[in-house]
């Protein structure tokens, strides 16, 4: 199965009306960024363990690992989880610009460094979130 396929069948595994919402998401990010590199992450690790829950990336970054390491990243993340939807912007090397620039503005949504979260769409302002998601592109582009 290609990535595509994992990708539709993840979303289509989900519950309505987040599937509704993840596919709604699935399209938006694509509207931003249509050319990007599609990952599909199934939650496990090398072992077949389950240690997160799966997730689509989008798009390419360079990411250093604690140990000097680098490999190639998402630049953004889109998840499941028990209680809603988590979206990922990666790369932010400030972790309160997400909180202090969009939080407010995006309704009922929990934001950290890099991860907004919400139960569902009607909760946040979409078009703000398309802006975070926009400038996280913006900050880990590699064509910069």
């Amino acid at each position: 199965m290609n990535i595509k396929e994992q990708i539709s069948q993840y979303i289509e595994s989900q519950p309505e009306p987040k599937r509704r919402d993840m596919q709604e998401l699935h399209a938006m990010i694509l509207g931003v960024k249509p050319t990007c590199k599609l990952w599909f992450l199934d939650g496990k690790n090398d072992a077949g363990k389950v240690v997160s829950n799966p997730n689509i990336g989008y798009g390419s970054r360079d990411h250093e690992y604690a140990d000097g390491t680098i490999r190639e990243f998402y630049q953004i993340g889109l998840s499941s989880n028990s209680t809603g939807i988590s979206v990922y912007i990666m790369g932010i090397e400030d972790k309160k610009y997400l909180a202090e620039t969009y939080g407010k503005d995006l309704g009922k949504a929990t934001v950290t460094g890099y991860c907004i979260r919400f139960k569902t769409l009607k909760d946040i302002n979409v078009e703000t979130l398309k802006a975070a998601i926009r400038f996280g592109l913006q900050q880990t582009d590699k064509n910069k």
